[in-house]
C-alpha cells in the first residue's frame, strides 16, 4: 500500500487538464530521447535510412552510437528500431489519458476511499514516469545495462500496481494502462536480454565503422555472425 505524497507528485492541475496530462509525458519522453541522441548519439529511435538522409543533408551525425547499437547482441523477437518512436508516442499519450481520466473521475467521487486511491495513484504515476524517463539515460547514455534493467523491473512493478489502483477508480483508466504495462514487460525482456547476451557490459561494444558512412550492412553483430556461419 502506498501513500499520497504531495511533495513528489505532479501538481493536480496537470492531471485535471486533458491537454497537459496527455502532452506532458509525450513531451518529456521526446525531450529525453532527443537529449540522449544529441549528447550520446543514441540510435535507438533512429533508423538507418533516417541516419543516411540526415547525413546527405549535411547534418553531422556522429557515428559512435551507430557502431555501438549494431554491435550489441540482441535477443529474439527484437523489433526494428523505427518501431520504438511511434510506439512510445502512443503509449505516453495513453498513459496521460489514463491519468486524466482517473484523476477527474476519482476526485469527483463522493466516496473518500475512491478519492484516496486516486491520490495514491497520482504519486505512483509520478514515480513511474520518473523511472521511465531514467531508463534511456542509464542504458544508452551511461551504458549501464544492470542499472537500467533494475530500473525497468521496478518501473513494471509500480505500473502494474498503478493499473490495479486506478482500475478500482475507473475501469477505462485502468484498461488504458494495459498496453503500456504489456510493452514494459516486453521492454524488460529486451533490456535483460541485451544485458545478458553482452555480458552486462556495453562499454566496448562497437563495430569497426559506421554503416551510414560507407553503405555497410545494417545488420546486428549477431545477425552478421549467423550469416558467416552458414
Amino acid at each position: 500500500m502506498t501513500s499520497y505524497i504531495p511533495s513528489i507528485t505532479l501538481p493536480a492541475q496537470v492531471f485535471a487538464q486533458p491537454a497537459a496530462s496527455i502532452l506532458l509525458p509525450i513531451a518529456l519522453g521526446t525531450g529525453i530521447g532527443f537529449a540522449i541522441r544529441r549528447k550520446h548519439f543514441s540510435s535507438h529511435f533512429v533508423s538507418y535510412d533516417l541516419a543516411k538522409f540526415i547525413h546527405h543533408l549535411g547534418v553531422l551525425l556522429p557515428v559512435d552510437t551507430q557502431r555501438t547499437y549494431l554491435a550489441l547482441k540482441q535477443p529474439p523477437y527484437r523489433p526494428p528500431p523505427y518501431v520504438f518512436g511511434p510506439m512510445w508516442t502512443v503509449l505516453y499519450g495513453a498513459m496521460g489519458f489514463a491519468a486524466y481520466r482517473a484523476w477527474t473521475t476519482g476526485m469527483a467521487s463522493l466516496n473518500p476511499e475512491t478519492r484516496e486511491l486516486t491520490k495514491q495513484g497520482a504519486t505512483l504515476y509520478t514515480i513511474q514516469l520518473g523511472l521511465n524517463l531514467l531508463w534511456m539515460p542509464l542504458f544508452f547514455g551511461l551504458k549501464r545495462p544492470i542499472e537500467a534493467t533494475v530500473d525497468i523491473v521496478a518501473l513494471t512493478g509500480i505500473t502494474a500496481y498503478l493499473t490495479y489502483i486506478w482500475g478500482q477508480v475507473d475501469v477505462i483508466a485502468g484498461w488504458s494502462l494495459v498496453p503500456y504495462l504489456g510493452w514494459l514487460g516486453f521492454a524488460t525482456y529486451l533490456s535483460a536480454g541485451v544485458g545478458h547476451l553482452n555480458d552486462w557490459n556495453m562499454a566496448d561494444k562497437e563495430v569497426e565503422r559506421s554503416p551510414a558512412s560507407k553503405g555497410d550492412s545494417t545488420k546486428y553483430v549477431d545477425e552478421v555472425e549467423d550469416k558467416k556461419s552458414l
